[in-house]
Parts: C-alpha cells; structure tokens; sequence
C-alpha cells in the first residue's frame, strides 16, 4: 500500500520524479571504506533499505544462487535536481519504490541500487546489498526485460540526454561498478547501458557516451585488462545512413511492404518499427527505468529478433541488407540481392578481420559487428 495514497502518484507526476525504471527484510547501511567479504576492494557506503524507510515487498524477492555477469547503467529521467543531500537521495529512492510497486504493479523497487546527483548510493531492490556484500548471490530485478537474471542495475538520478554528469555522482558511479567488479568477478568491460539491450534512449547520450571512460576507471580500480564491448546501435527518428537502410531492408523482408529504402529514419520507417515491436511483444513505453514512451526507437535486442541467419542461396531484402553494410564497411559486397559465393567470400573476408569464427554464413555474432 502506497504511503500517501492519494497524493504518491500526483506528487510524483507533478514533481518531475516520473521515475526510472529501474524483499523482505532490508539491510542496514554499509559503511564506507568497510572490506569486502571477498578481501576485494573497500566498500562504498550504501544506505541499505531500512535506512531510507523503504516499504516491504509485496512478495518474495528472488535471491539466486549465481553471479551477475554484467552491470547496466541506467538513469532515471526525471528532474535534474539542485538538492544534493542525502535526505533528498533517500526520498528519490521512496518515490521511485512508490512508482515501481503502485504504478507498475511491481513486487518492489526495480533496480539493484541507486545513485544520486549528490552522489549517495541506496539499496534500491530489498537483499541487494547483502548480496552483494556476500559475493556470490544475485537478487533478480525488474530493470532490463531478459537481462534481470543476469545483470546487476544502476538508477542514476537525473536525465542525461544533454546534460553533463554531476562530479559527485560520477565518483560514486565508479565506486559502486568497482565493488561490484571486485565481489562477483564480473569483467570491467562488461558495464552496459540499458540501450544495449533494449529499443531506449536510456541512459542518455551524455551518460551512454561516458561508459567507456567508466569501463576504464572500473578497469584501473581493480587492476582489470578492459575489453570495450561491441553493441547493436540505437535509431532513432532523423538518423541517416548505411545502418538505417539496412534497418529499412529488415524490415521489408520482416512484411513491412511499405518502407522505403532512402537511409531516412522517417516516419514510414517509425511506423514499421512501431508494428514490428507490437508484433514481437515490446512494449511502447520500453525504457523500465522511466515514464517516457519511446515507441519509435530501434535498438538493443531488437536487432537479433529481425536480422535472420543468412547463408548460400539465401535471396532478398535481408541479402541486401547484409550487402549494404559490407559495402560500408569497405568489403566488396558480391552479388546484387543473392547470397551467392562471392557474397558469402565477403562475409568470411570481414569475419576474419573481425575475429570471428569463419563460416561464411552471416549470423548474430555477424550482424552484430556489421552494425555495431
């Protein structure tokens, strides 16, 4: 039950606090500079749920048995809030829970933790902390579709589609990916953001743009070698290029007739995108960590689901599509709209420059660096 039930979800619409997106018993704030229990690095200090007055979960948290493999950096689109205290972080992270669990109809808070532009880190999802802290168990969230399962999630507060990264939340940032590189072993290249994998603007160009810095300093922190991850590349409307014809050829061969291949992310091509992901069961309004609806963005895990595994006699929009982006990438694309020989010579000459297991088939790992 909401704490204020008729003023949470007003307050939280008229506040600006149009939350992110990204169990039962919360744990008490972890000191800074405290040991891991792992002999790691020393612990950020991390406000645990009791602290900041969180609600009980209205079920039981999943607490699994297996090490997160990733971290996805999220940020919460709402106001870019003056007030640094951490008073001000601790009623973020109340209306965020408000949001998730009234709104959403969610059990608790959707995301692990919580940052804020004054740089305070909390417990968002009960048993996160402890989790963490032990090392070796994950809590399973509600932040990033399939993902959850796997990767840990990090709200930070504010929008970051044009504005810089306060100093403060930055530092906490890397703290915080630092611990948890250091507790699960998790590889310092592999700190996503949430447009990574799934079709969301989210964590914003400013913030997106900074993971690789991010990665490095997590790297240097923990004494780790950084491998920058290759992604499938966000579209959205207005965007030019080799990879939105390609985009326009996809969708042809998904059944959207009616797109036009000009390179254009026009609004044809919005449309399509807007069918093909009603059609898969994406949601409009796909960034969990907010209440902006993105419906024409293309992007993460979406690709896989339209690019199809293409090989010798393979023919159509699809082909075109793989010949396009070989031609981009300065390899000679072989036949016109026929996966022949020569195509698929293309495709080994490029999987070999790229590192890939040569076939001469374009699968996902293919797709995936043709467009990333």
């Amino acid at each position: 039950m909401s704490r204020h039930p008729e003023l949470a979800r007003r307050a939280l619409l008229s506040a600006g606090l149009a939350v992110t997106a990204a169990g039962a018993l919360g744990a008490p704030a972890f000191a800074a500079g405290s040991r891991s229990a792992r002999g790691g690095l020393a612990a950020p200090s991390i406000s645990g749920t009791g602290a900041w007055d969180a609600r009980s979960a209205n079920g039981s948290i999943d607490v699994l048995d297996s090490k997160p493999s990733k971290i996805i950096v999220h940020h919460t689109a709402t106001a870019n809030s003056s007030d640094t205290s951490q008073s001000h972080a601790f009623a973020l992270s109340r209306q965020i829970q408000d949001y998730h669990m009234d709104s959403n109809g969610w059990i608790d808070t959707g995301q692990n933790f919580t940052n804020s532009r004054g740089g305070h880190l909390t417990e968002g999802r009960h048993k996160s902390l402890a989790a963490l802290q032990g090392g070796s168990q994950h809590v399973l969230g509600a932040h990033a579709g399939e993902q959850n399962d796997v990767a840990l999630g990090i709200e930070n507060e504010g929008t970051y589609t044009d504005a810089s990264v306060p100093d403060a939340l930055w530092e906490s940032l890397v703290e915080l990916c630092s611990y948890m590189v250091s507790q699960y072993g998790i590889e310092a290249g592999a700190i996503y953001g949430h447009r990574d994998f799934m079709a969301t603007a989210c964590p914003g160009d400013v913030l997106y743009a900074r993971l690789p810095d991010l990665r490095s300093a997590v790297g240097s922190a923990t004494g780790s070698v950084v491998v920058q991850p290759v992604v499938w590349p966000l579209v959205r409307p207005g965007a030019t290029g080799p990879v939105v014809s390609a985009l326009q050829l996809l969708l042809r061969a998904w059944g959207a007739g009616g797109v036009v291949v000009n390179g254009v992310f026009d609004a044809v091509t919005g449309d399509a995108v807007g069918r093909f992901r009603r059609k898969r069961g994406a949601p409009g309004a796909s960034c969990y960590a907010s209440r902006v609806a993105e419906p024409d963005v293309f992007g993460g895990s979406d690709w896989a689901r339209l690019a199809p595994v293409l090989g010798v006699d393979a023919s159509g929009d699809a082909v075109q599509a793989v010949q396009v982006l070989l031609t981009a990438r300065g390899v000679r694309s072989g036949e016109q709209d026929r996966f022949g020989v020569r195509t698929a010579g293309s495709v080994r000459e490029f999987q070999a420059a790229r590192g890939l297991r040569v076939s001469g088939v374009c699968d996902h790992e293919t797709w995936l660096r043709l467009l990333g």
